[in-house]
């Protein structure tokens, strides 16, 4: 027998353990969800004409999006920094009978647009579905209970819906992600959908017929190995807008300084100040190593094979804060961000720590006020 079980509870020990969040926020709310007030305030202030179905104006989803103060003095917050004629053609073209294919490098925002769209536009982001190798037609299509099918036979309540069914049940967007990672069968399922605004279902004989204000945003990048082309006939069936990576280190340095801020309330970090001069850093690395050339241009570098975006200088800042506020003295330094960084870069050992080391001696060493940069870069590769 275990002789503690009966020893006494020493006084300091707390009669439960205290709660330390609110357990009943999502990890990652839904943007319908984060962003409800903004949503509501727009919703009862906006006087523009609405297509079918639509929560918003188009002129209030682009505000939703680029944000702005409203007549209230109700901010709206930016959910996409970059060129508002860009937004204001994708949702041009879903207020159309086209669908909406979101076109970039990897880290652009593709995703995270496509989202807040589909929640300024028909207030629920939900009807996804996710591109991956395995992906299956039943997901683009329907599928079946198989219990009530073998018990029942083909009916309705036997009728497993997709998300892309349901978007067009309710007149909802439905958004696709990775549309090239889908195996090219998988993507033709989207071809009669796309053109004849409608879902037969052969084993009920009949066809599901999409409501008004149902459209589809697709997402996709074209350095994704692996990548399934699109056909022609698909590809017609949608606008493209090619989403860039931001044009300036001013503008990327803001968009890095923003998510980090979200994401750690979002994470209950404790309250670490993210040092500007260090997320202008990482930035600024990032941009040369992508580039492959220095920002006055004067030396060439190798490009490593990693994808160097703008989410990912997030990961790395909101990774040095963890290590900041856990591990450190609550002050975010080289140290916390160098060795997410070196991860960041190097994922080939061979190619990339051999570009990311002649980085370091031919470009850090000599540059003035990178000496603790230098010395930390260094070390984590050492």
């Amino acid at each position: 027998m275990n002789d503690r079980v009966n020893d006494p509870v020493p006084d300091d020990v707390p009669d439960s353990v205290p709660d330390v969040g609110n357990e009943d926020v999502p990890l990652r709310p839904h943007a319908e969800e984060a962003h409800a007030a903004e949503l509501a305030a727009l919703a009862a202030l906006d006087d523009r004409p609405r297509p079918p179905r639509w929560r918003l104006s188009p002129h209030a989803v682009v505000t939703f999006l680029l944000g702005g103060v409203l007549a209230d003095g109700t901010v709206v917050s930016p959910k996409y920094v970059g060129n508002r004629r860009l937004i204001e053609v994708a949702v041009a073209t879903l207020a159309t009978d086209r669908a909406l294919l979101l076109l970039g490098v990897p880290g652009t925002a593709k995703t995270w647009v496509s989202e807040h769209l589909a929640a300024a536009i028909s207030g629920d982001s939900t009807f996804l579905v996710q591109g991956t190798a395995g992906t299956g037609e039943e997901s683009i299509r329907y599928g079946w209970n198989y219990a009530r099918l073998l018990a029942e036979g083909p009916s309705e309540a036997a009728l497993v819906p997709s998300p892309v069914l349901r978007a067009m049940r309710t007149g909802g967007i439905a958004r696709v992600e990775e549309l090239t990672r889908l195996p090219a069968e998988v993507q033709d399922a989207l071809i009669t959908i796309l053109s004849e605004k409608s879902l037969p279902i052969p084993e009920l004989v009949t066809e599901v017929r999409a409501e008004r204000g149902f459209n589809l945003i697709a997402t996709a990048n074209d350095r994704d190995r692996g990548v399934n082309e699109l056909s022609s006939a698909l590809r017609r069936r949608f606008n493209t807008v090619v989403l860039p990576l931001p044009a300036t280190i001013e503008e990327e340095v803001a968009i890095v300084e923003r998510r980090v801020a979200e994401l750690g309330r979002a994470l209950e970090l404790p309250p670490v100040p993210a040092a500007a001069d260090e997320i202008r850093r990482i930035v600024l690395v990032f941009r040369e190593l992508r580039d492959g050339v220095t920002e006055d241009g004067r030396t060439s570098l190798k490009v490593p094979t990693a994808t160097l975006s703008t989410a990912e200088a997030i990961s790395v800042v909101t990774n040095g804060l963890a290590l900041a506020a856990h591990f450190g003295d609550g002050s975010l330094r080289v140290e916390d961000m160098v060795d997410g960084l070196v991860g960041a870069v190097v994922k080939d050992t061979v190619h990339d720590a051999v570009a990311w080391r002649e980085y370091v001696e031919t470009v850090v060493r000599d540059r003035p006020g990178w000496g603790d940069f230098y010395i930390a870069s260094r070390d984590a590769t050492a």
